[in-house]
């Protein structure tokens, strides 16, 4: 039997692969996005419990552009996938807040909110937070020559308060970092404009019809999307370059190009290959959606997001303990605004955890502990928004079990490894990172990922 060929393959149908595959298929590649499970979307997809649909992994569209700004990342991104704006329908935060013990800031899309709160809480560094946000606009950061360059350190070269520094940093580690105790500084500035300067959104009905829109648009140019088809093993020639794939059912399709959003560690798996210790990810979450019986507001959760802690140097590393309430992120998604953003009374809570621990759980402690945990979590949050359990009609909430089995992501690391390839390269000739790990972050920014290995590897004269 012959093996079916491809101008290329593509690894995972979410955000990344979607984008990869309508831009490949835009211009004439025979082209097939491989997905393990039943729906698409990756770290951003949805599912169903007791009749209502769930959002797994959206918080909020970061970079947030309306149609005027032509030269923001989403509009060049709307550009490239020939996507219109007014089809994402998109509602804005409304007011968001950084609580780190006793300092409040918050901030909007409008960003002279934030400069005022940082006048108020911090006026001796005024002048400061205006250097730091000219030197944030001023940055070219994809041409650094160094990727791992310190996100706090830049920080600290325009700021003396370390109360300011760790209130910013918060945000930037809970939005994209792989990186234990600190962030990139290259994804700093990348993440401080995606959430303060353009600032964030939320598609109306959460991510599946941006899901929906994507998947349409790919295969209205005419690429094929497999779902239920795993990907077993890259096929490689004896000189060691990609050739294929073998599918989890052993059949094998035959492509030269091979772009993966598997992962760093995971692609080189996939492909026979080892990988340093320093490379496999050990950042997980635990997550609680309640849905209330009533508007998030109503009972003084007044914020569309609260990033909070209770100290003033919160750890941002993988917890001894199952869980680490000692930070987070509360989302109230129906704080957006705009009618039918999304169900009345829904707040999320995203906390640290240990993978570790939570994938040797045999089943009946996993659900003793998921129990336990879900409802700590709810308490730790409580005094920076709301205690939703009074008013809870539904739970939902997922672990790093949750995550490794859904997405493959060794130990159920949400951002990867915290070595990033801006240049794609997995190591193996014909194999092109996509997605988390080469190093964008966000929804706009996987995306983006997407769009940029594409036209780099995949678009060339072949």
């Amino acid at each position: 039997m012959t093996a079916d060929r491809y101008d290329a393959l593509v690894i995972g149908a979410g955000m990344s692969g979607l984008a990869a595959g309508i831009r490949l298929a835009q211009f004439g590649r025979r082209v097939a996005i491989l997905e393990r499970h039943a729906l698409w979307g990756g770290l951003n997809s949805f599912y169903k419990r007791g009749g209502r649909r769930f959002d797994s992994g959206l918080h909020a569209l970061t970079n947030f552009a309306r149609p005027e700004s032509k030269t923001a990342p989403l509009s060049r991104v709307l550009r490239q996938l020939r996507l219109r704006f007014d089809d994402l329908h998109l509602g804005e935060q409304g007011r968001s807040r950084l609580h780190l013990a006793d300092v409040r800031l918050d901030f909007s899309n409008d960003f002279a909110l934030l400069e005022a709160e940082v006048a108020r809480a911090f006026p001796a560094q005024r002048t400061q937070f205006a250097s730091f946000v000219r030197a944030v606009r001023e940055a070219e950061p994809f041409t650094t020559v160094d990727p791992s360059a310190s996100g706090r350190a830049f920080l600290r070269e325009h700021l003396t308060d370390e109360d300011l520094v760790e209130a910013l940093m918060l945000p930037l580690c809970w939005y994209g970092s792989a990186r234990e105790g600190d962030v990139d500084a290259y994804q700093a500035i990348i993440l401080f404009r995606a959430i303060f300067l353009e600032g964030l959104a939320r598609p109306r009905g959460g991510i599946k019809p941006l899901l929906d829109l994507l998947v349409a648009r790919y295969k209205a140019e005419g690429g094929e999307l497999r779902t239920h088809h795993g990907v077993e093993s890259v096929l490689r020639d004896s000189r060691g370059a990609a050739r294929g794939v073998r599918l989890d059912s052993g059949d094998e399709l035959l492509s030269d190009r091979i772009l993966s959003s598997a992962g760093y560690v995971e692609t080189r798996n996939l492909c026979g290959e080892s990988s340093a210790p320093a490379d496999q990810g050990r950042l997980s979450f635990v997550e609680t959606q309640r849905v209330l019986s009533q508007p998030s507001a109503s009972i003084g959760a007044l914020h569309t997001l609260v990033f909070f802690s209770d100290s003033l140097r919160p750890a941002w590393r993988r917890p001894e303990e199952p869980v680490d309430l000692s930070n987070g992120v509360i989302a109230c998604s129906d704080n957006y605004a705009g009618n039918e953003i999304a169900p009345r009374g829904l707040m999320r809570v995203t906390c640290l955890a240990n993978p570790e621990t939570w994938c040797a759980y045999d089943e009946a402690e996993y659900r003793t502990q998921k129990d336990r945990w879900e409802d700590a979590i709810c308490a730790a949050a409580a005094p920076y928004a709301a205690d939703p359990r009074p008013l809870t009609t539904q739970v939902d909430c997922f672990t790093p079990r949750t995550i490794t089995h859904y997405t493959g992501h060794t130990g159920g690391t949400v951002y990867g490894s915290p070595r990033k390839r801006l240049d794609g390269d997995s190591g193996v000739p014909n194999v092109h990172l996509i997605g988390t790990d080469q190093g964008f972050v966000g929804i706009v920014g996987a995306l983006m990922s997407g769009i940029s290995i594409a036209n780099r590897h995949a678009l060339v004269a072949q």
